[in-house]
This record gives C-alpha cells, sequence and structure tokens, in this order.
C-alpha cells in the first residue's frame, strides 16, 4: 500500500512468482525475488519474500541479512527460528543454540516455538549431541495425540533423531507416529519405515526399460546366431 499503483502491481507480481515457484524451482523463485528487492527494498514483504528464496537456494548469508531487514522493518519476532535455521546453515549451530534461548522465542507462537525446539535439536546435532537432541524434542507438544501442521514434522525428527542413535525400535514407533499425523505428505516417513524393514522400491518406468533392453538384445543376439550360420554355410 505505500507503493505508487503500477509499481505495487509489478512488484505483486514478481511476489506472486515467488510464492509459485520456490517449492519447484527455487532458483526461478530467486530471480523473481531479486527483481521484486530492485523495485521495492523498503519494503517488508519484499525482504521477508527475499529471505525465503535465498533460504531455498541454501544463500544463507544473504538469506539472514534479508530475515533482520524484515524483522527491523516490522518489529515481529515470527522469522526468529528460520533466523537460527540460517546460523545453522552458516555453520553456527552454537549460535541457533543461543537464539534459542533469546527472550524472543516466549514472544513465538505455539508453531513458532515448535520450530524453534526443531532448529535447536537440529543445531544439537550439527555438533554431535545426539543425546541432547533426542531430549531437546521432549515435550509436552511431543506426547500429545492431538495432531496439528507441525506434529509431523517434530514427530519425524524425534524419530530420526532416535534412529541416528542406533535405538531403531523406538525409530520404527516414531516414524509410524510421524505417518499417522502426514496428512499433506510433508515427510517421507512411510519411505523411512519401509527402509528400516529392508523393503525395496521398483520404479515401474525403470522395469519397463529394462525389459525394453533385454528384448533389444535378444534381437541381436537372434540376429547374430543368423550371421552365424550363414557364414557357415
Amino acid at each position: 500500500m505505500s507503493l505508487p499503483k503500477t509499481l505495487a502491481e509489478d512488484v505483486s507480481r514478481n511476489l506472486v512468482m515467488v510464492a509459485r515457484l520456490i517449492d519447484e524451482d527455487p532458483e526461478q523463485a530467486y530471480a523473481y525475488s531479486r527483481i521484486a528487492l530492485r523495485l521495492a527494498s523498503r519494503v517488508a514483504a519484499v525482504r521477508e519474500a527475499a529471505g525465503f528464496a535465498a533460504y531455498a537456494t541454501q544463500k544463507y548469508s544473504e538469506a539472514l541479512a534479508e530475515f533482520r531487514a524484515a524483522k527491523r522493518m516490522t518489529g515481529s519476532v515470527e522469522l526468529w527460528p528460520v533466523m537460527a535455521d540460517c546460523e545453522r546453515g552458516l555453520g553456527r549451530p552454537e549460535r541457533a543454540l543461543a537464539m534459542a534461548g533469546e527472550p524472543e522465542v516466549q514472544k513465538l507462537d505455539k508453531a513458532g516455538q515448535v520450530e524453534m525446539r526443531l532448529v535447536a535439536a537440529g543445531a544439537r546435532r550439527d555438533m554431535g549431541q545426539l543425546d541432547a537432541a533426542i531430549v531437546t524434542l521432549q515435550s509436552s507438544e511431543l506426547a500429545s495425540n492431538a495432531v496439528h501442521p507441525w506434529t509431523a514434522r517434530l514427530r519425524y525428527a524425534y524419530a530420526d533423531a532416535l534412529l541416528a542413535a542406533g535405538r531403531e525400535d523406538e525409530a520404527r514407533e516414531w516414524f509410524g507416529k510421524a505417518l499417522e499425523a502426514d496428512k499433506d505428505g510433508s515427510t517421507d516417513a512411510s519411505d523411512r519405515l519401509a527402509e528400516m524393514d529392508g523393503v525395496e522400491f521398483v520404479d515401474a518406468l525403470d522395469e519397463d526399460e529394462d525389459g525394453d533392453e533385454n528384448d533389444e538384445n535378444d534381437e541381436d543376439d537372434g540376429d547374430d546366431e543368423d550371421k552365424g550360420r550363414t557364414s557357415e554355410a
């Protein structure tokens, strides 16, 4: 609303493309975010979108700078967990852990606090502290039977940490619980369970290609045999 109408429309179109492409083509989403940033760098929504586009392309230093700018503009702490995860991406897990203990965390909503817990556990794992990562994830949210948008990811992270610690039976149980809560396929819990049970999936397309190759080889062998009989004759 702070921009002239024509400029606002141009910026909006670019932000829409960022949102549409960020999962399937993050590099292209990043390119659109740079256009929006060039047009309206003083708009918080633009800085936030640019941050997420940079984050999706693993440009963590750039993402962190954009998130910090958006936070200064809005005064909101909702980006705190992803900012901490950028610190992890930059190889600074100790900074992510420090952020997990800052007062900003108490201002986050429940989803944000769970996200911060996931980041903190990831930082513990980065530092080789598997048992501490497991303890970090143990919470009332994990123990609850209620299903929220973040439930599957929390249970999955817990299962993955258990598996990394060699606690396979518990990990299988929690991968199963993650799968129960994963209504939109946000995790690969089903694949992890199958992998633990020794199940291998074969792509039907690959099978067809192998079959075609075998047929071609059979035909080639037949031709070679005919050629051999002809020369003998």
